[in-house]
């Protein structure tokens, strides 16, 4: 059996059994498929039996010296891999391709498969992570952007005040139903890997959302969909459904960042990392930072923690600075 029919089985395996994101799946075949083209590049049939120490170095090697584009995951993913870019692909997206690879090897040794065996496979050492944030006021000033006396005004600042007061990922906020109970303060969501957890609605999202509602004049069954409006704009079908996408969500959430003024990227992404630092700097303990963000793993909440350490800022208010009386 040739590596991409066995690349198309686990692709399936990954959907099938381990209920694996439709976007999870689409990453891992762009990943997998780059390897093979690559092995096939170097001269190698195109089976398991190929893959071995030194072909997974040249790869590493040749990873290594991509030039790393925004906005892409290797080079130019159309496949022009020149450029005059002098930024090389960053370690931490060289590694999504040997976390696709390695977990490729390991399921082709569960089905019996020889190949190189998974643990051969060791992943870049990369810094610790940098998050992106925007400073209270300039959140506040974020919410308030869109106007609310109409439809589409309203429904964008419904968007922003529930993903503040959930910290829902944006693929999260798009699933999301109409009939979403606004009688209470909570309600569960379906998230990474079909774990499901609760999260709970601030006064103000509750508020925006209600006022989105009633302005809501079509019958689609989502709670974000898109609205017609703006010359040369082709009329919405609703029998294509309305539901409003992650990238168009994306697009809104950007549109009023520049609108009020910020001078950075926001995203969907940065309104749930203030979600959690809000939550981390008034006092609330990482362990339920890390169950209403839905991390498997409290070591990916942990990246907020150096920025919201309370203690350590009084420290060194208390103490820095101070010269012998």
């Amino acid at each position: 059996m040739t590596l991409t029919e066995l690349k198309r089985r686990f692709l399936e395996y990954l959907e099938i059994e381990r209920g694996r994101s439709l976007k999870t799946i689409e990453n891992y075949d762009h990943y997998l498929s780059r390897f093979i083209r690559f092995l096939m590049d170097a001269g190698r049939p195109d089976s398991a039996d190929s893959i071995d120490d030194e072909l997974v170095r040249s790869f590493r090697l040749w990873l290594n010296r991509q030039p790393g584009y925004p906005g892409t995951s290797l080079g130019a993913r159309s496949g022009a891999y020149g450029g005059s870019s002098t930024e090389t692909l960053k370690k931490r997206t060289q590694n999504y391709y040997l976390i696709a690879l390695r977990a490729f090897l390991k399921y082709m040794a569960r089905m019996g498969v020889a190949s190189l065996p998974s643990e051969r496979i060791e992943l870049a050492k990369v810094g610790a992570r940098q998050i992106d944030l925007i400073e209270s006021a300039e959140l506040e000033r974020l919410l308030a952007s869109p106007d609310p006396s109409d439809e589409k005004g309203a429904r964008d600042r419904a968007i922003m005040e529930l993903l503040f007061s959930t910290g829902l990922r944006v693929s999260e906020l798009c699933s999301l139903p109409r009939d979403l109970n606004l009688q209470r303060d909570e309600f569960s969501i379906r998230g990474k890997g079909e774990k499901i957890r609760v999260v709970f609605m601030s006064e103000r999202a509750k508020s925006a959302v209600r006022a989105y509602l009633a302005m809501r004049k079509d019958m689609d069954p989502a709670l974000f969909v898109r609205i017609p409006g703006g010359r040369g704009r082709r009329p919405l079908d609703e029998r294509d459904g309305l539901r409003l996408t992650y990238r168009q969500i994306e697009r809104i959430v950007t549109h009023h960042a520049q609108k009020a003024g910020l001078d950075k990227k926001v995203t969907p992404h940065v309104i749930r990392h203030s979600f959690a630092t809000d939550l981390l700097s008034n006092g609330a303990d990482i362990r339920s930072v890390q169950a209403m963000l839905g991390h498997a793993s409290i070591i990916t909440t942990q990246v907020y923690t150096h920025v919201t350490d309370k203690h350590l800022r009084d420290i060194h208010k208390r103490f820095h600075g101070k010269t012998e009386q």
